[in-house]
């Protein structure tokens, strides 16, 4: 059988499961620190900027980007400050919203394409499976395209993942949003004719496990790019949102594919 390529709408007809078998045909990574070890990176320039938009503001409190990391993982840097100014109860006008939306994409991008890293093991199992020609793979995310495709390009992840494959809360949407808003999750997957039972999204963080959940996608935990002292936190947290199968590092991730097939 000839191989097809793992962006063609072709591969799914040579697909012949079990008959007790899921037939899970789309893969949808988030990829702040699911692909690739991003989040400090982002968060460090996030704080630079919302401190000035707190001192703009006379507000006296300032963060820094643990505290960002804290409190708002998983959402984009619009959705971050929609919580800090429902927060500290002030509104910024429309367009200089998007003056630091922009300024904050830039300084980000700065920031990964120099230092960025890939998640341990994150490369080699996306390499095996483009291998394998089963699956469809692409990468949802909050955060704005351009970040998202500095990431994946600084860590040589970008072969497996097309510019039509790589899909954004902050940037694909008509109306912009973030992660748990599950639209991102139901465009992407209107775009390449996915059906929730049929995928598995991959996510780290509340916001994205909720997002994938609420869009009824098969959804893994992945807690390794935690701190170890907080991994058993966070995977009570995720697999208390409904999340069906944990994830400490990605060499783990063939076995739990499986057993969601065989589910």
């Amino acid at each position: 059988m000839p191989k097809v390529s793992n962006y063609s709408p072709e591969y799914c007809h040579q697909m012949t499961p079990a008959d007790n078998q899921l037939q899970i045909t789309d893969l949808l990574f988030d990829c702040d620190n699911t692909l690739v070890l991003s989040e400090v990176l982002a968060f460090k320039a996030c704080a630079n900027l919302a401190n000035a938009i707190l001192e703009k503001q006379g507000i006296s409190d300032r963060y820094t980007g643990d505290q960002l990391i804290k409190d708002f993982v998983g959402q984009n840097f619009r959705g971050m400050m929609m919580s800090i100014q429902e927060k500290y109860n002030f509104v910024l006008p429309q367009d200089e919203l998007e003056k630091y939306v922009g300024q904050e994409m830039d300084e980000v991008i700065k920031n990964l394409e120099a230092e960025a890293e890939e998640c341990e093991g994150a490369t080699e199992q996306l390499e095996k499976l483009a291998q394998s020609g089963k699956y469809r793979m692409a990468v949802v995310s909050s955060s704005a395209k351009p970040r998202v495709v500095a990431s994946v390009k600084k860590v040589g992840q970008d072969k497996y993942f097309p510019d039509e494959l790589i899909f954004s809360a902050a940037t694909s949407l008509e109306r912009p949003t973030t992660k748990p808003d599950p639209a991102i999750y139901l465009h992407a997957m209107k775009v390449v004719g996915a059906k929730p039972e049929s995928s598995i999204a991959v996510e780290d963080s509340k916001s994205g496990a909720m997002a994938a959940i609420r869009a009824k996608i098969h959804t893994v935990a992945y807690v390794g790019s935690y701190p170890e002292e907080e991994q058993e936190e966070k995977a009570e947290m995720l697999m208390g949102l409904g999340c069906e199968a944990l994830m400490h590092n990605w060499s783990e991730f063939p076995d739990i594919l499986k057993k969601i097939e065989q589910a």
